[in-house]
Parts: C-alpha cells; structure tokens; sequence
C-alpha cells in the first residue's frame, strides 16, 4: 500500500468517526470547501458549508447517537493527486446491536492532494440494491418489445431512430 493510499484510507476513517461523533466540524473537514455531495435519496449539497449543515441537523436530529460502519473498496489514482475512491457503509442507528442488510450503501469519492492534505471534493452514495438484469428471451424482456412495437404503430412514445 502506498503512502497516498494510506493517506485515504485513514481519510475515510476519520469520516467514519465523525459521523459515528456527530461531529458536523470534523465530518466537513474532511471535504474540499467546493465539495460535492449527492446523498442516497439524491439530495446535493454543494460546498462544504451546506453539506455540513445539512449533517448537523442530522446529528442533532433524526440520525442523533448514529454510527457509521464500513470501509474503503478500492483506491484507483487517475491522475496525480486525484483518486477514485469506492467504499461501504451503513448507518448503525442506537438502538441496533447489528446492520440491516437493506441499509447498506456504496460511496464513490473524488480524492484530491491539497497543500495540506488528502480531502474528498466529491461524494455519491447509494444505497446497494441490486436488480436483476432480465434475459434477452424472458417474460419482462418479450414484454418490453411488444409495448415498443406497439407504441411505434400508434405513433406514440419515442420516435424511432433513423439509420
């Protein structure tokens, strides 16, 4: 492991232990000031200012006494001093001793070297649901064909791309 990619892991940690502290400061101080947070419900909050707000009331609200668990996927550097990082997490509310499986999200951060450390500038989290891609041959597959040809015959819906 590289120093930089240490550097992020103990990034993410310390943004798991604010928010298990409910500390909004120190949640936002692992952010650039122009970060860019889009949250699991799709909610953005742009700048570290109202994304740090957004979390204080938070952690003074309806996620009061919260912890949050999990850790970093992966690293990819795809520039100097810019990474693509992946991880898990998911809300552990108080009064629960275990994770719901149903809770369980996936962040991609932009990590950015700044001249004085790593910070995440960018933020995406989604809950991991998984749906299942139907085969060309199914039921819902064949479904789907149908109403496109029978949209296209009534000369409603999407027009038909010309080749």
């Amino acid at each position: 492991m590289t120093t930089d990619d240490r550097q992020i892991q103990e990034l993410f940690g310390r943004l798991m232990q604010a928010w298990t502290d409910n500390d909004a400061v120190a949640y936002g101080a692992c952010f650039t000031e122009d970060s860019d947070y889009v949250s699991y419900d799709g909610t953005r909050a742009i700048g570290r200012h109202d994304m740090q707000n957004a979390h204080d009331q938070l952690f003074r609200g309806v996620l009061a006494g919260s912890a949050l668990v999990g850790g970093v996927e992966s690293i990819r550097h795809v520039a100097p001093g810019v990474a693509i990082v992946h991880g898990t997490a998911s809300v552990l509310m108080p009064w629960r001793s275990k994770l719901p499986k149903r809770r369980l999200s996936r962040q991609t951060l932009v990590a950015v070297r700044t001249d004085r450390a790593w910070r995440f500038t960018a933020l995406h989290n989604g809950r991991v649901r998984p749906v299942q891609i139907p085969p060309p041959n199914s039921l819902p597959s064949h479904m789907a064909q149908a109403m496109g040809q029978a949209a296209r015959r009534l000369g409603v819906g999407r027009p038909t791309p010309r080749t």
